[in-house]
C-alpha cells in the first residue's frame, strides 16, 4: 500500500513495528492487577540488547529524531510510539532502510501504553517534543501531560531517569509549568523539609544532544525545522527523578 509520505514508495514497517505476538491484549483482570498486563519492553530488541538502556518517544512523527539519535547512540534501545498511521509507517520503514537495530516502533496511545504495559523503573528517558497543544479549553483532557501521565512517568522511570519536553505553543507551556509547580517545586521556602517525601521530580534546565542536526536546534524533529522557519519561540525543560 502507498501513502502520500512514501511518494509512491511501498512501505515495510517489518521488523522495525512491534507485533501483536510481543504485545497481546490486555488481560480481563488489568483493572484490578496493573501488572497482570505488563510486558518485557526490552525483550523487543532480542536478547543480545536485553540490558541495554531504554528510552520512548512519544508521538515520534517522521521518525527523524529516533534515525539520527539511534544512529548516534547504538548502546541504547528506542521505542517509538506513534498513533497516526500514516506517520507510523512512515517512520518504520524509514528505520528499517536505515538498518537500525536498535529501534522499534509501536502504534498505539503512549499515555495507555505506558500506564498499562511498561513495568515499574525500566525507562532511561522519555521524550516528548512538539506534543498536540488541543488548544481548545474543552480538549485539554487529551493533552499528554496531565497528573494522571506525571504519575505513571514517574513510576516506569529509573531512578536519575528524565522525562524530556520541548513545544513551541505557549499556553501549553503554561500548561506544563502549572504541573511543574506540582510535581516539581522549586527549592527553598515551602519545599519538603526533614522526614518528608521529596519531590517526584526536579525540574532542570533543558540541554540538546550532541550532533542535533542545524545549528542551534533543540532535537531537529521535522517539526521543529518547520516551526523555526516561521519564527516560533521554543521553550523546553527536563523533569528528572531524583536518584
Amino acid at each position: 500500500m502507498s501513502f502520500g509520505l512514501s511518494r509512491g514508495r511501498t512501505l515495510d514497517p517489518s521488523p522495525i513495528a512491534v507485533t501483536p505476538a510481543e504485545l497481546p491484549p490486555l488481560p480481563d483482570d488489568a483493572a484490578r492487577r496493573p501488572e497482570a498486563g505488563r510486558v518485557d519492553v526490552h525483550a523487543w530488541f532480542g536478547p543480545e540488547r536485553r540490558g541495554l538502556p531504554l528510552e520512548i518517544e512519544i508521538g515520534s512523527g517522521k521518525g527523524t529524531f529516533l534515525v539520527r539519535e539511534a544512529a548516534r547512540r547504538p548502546e541504547t534501545n528506542f521505542l517509538g510510539v506513534e498513533w497516526a498511521g500514516e506517520f507510523f509507517l512512515y517512520a518504520a520503514d524509514r528505520v528499517r532502510r536505515a538498518g537500525l537495530g536498535n529501534v522499534r516502533m509501536l502504534r498505539t496511545d503512549a499515555t495507555e501504553f505506558i500506564r498499562w504495559r511498561v513495568p515499574e523503573a525500566r525507562v532511561r528517558v522519555i521524550h516528548l517534543y512538539f506534543s498536540d497543544p488541543w488548544p481548545k479549553r474543552r480538549h485539554h483532557k487529551n493533552r499528554v501531560v496531565q497528573d494522571a501521565f506525571l504519575a505513571e512517568a514517574h513510576r516506569v522511570l529509573e531512578p536519575g531517569g528524565e522525562l524530556r519536553l520541548v513545544t513551541d505553543h505557549d499556553e501549553l507551556w503554561a500548561w506544563y509549568q502549572d504541573h511543574f509547580a506540582r510535581w516539581a517545586p522549586p527549592a527553598g521556602p515551602g519545599a519538603p523539609g526533614p522526614g518528608t517525601a521529596p519531590a517526584p521530580f526536579e525540574l532542570r534546565p533543558f540541554e540538546a544532544p550532541p550532533g542535533t542536526g542545524e545549528e542551534g536546534e533543540l532535537v531537529g524533529t521535522n517539526f521543529e525545522r518547520k516551526f523555526r522557519r516561521e519564527g516560533r519561540t521554543f521553550h523546553a525543560a527536563v523533569l528528572r527523578k531524583p536518584g
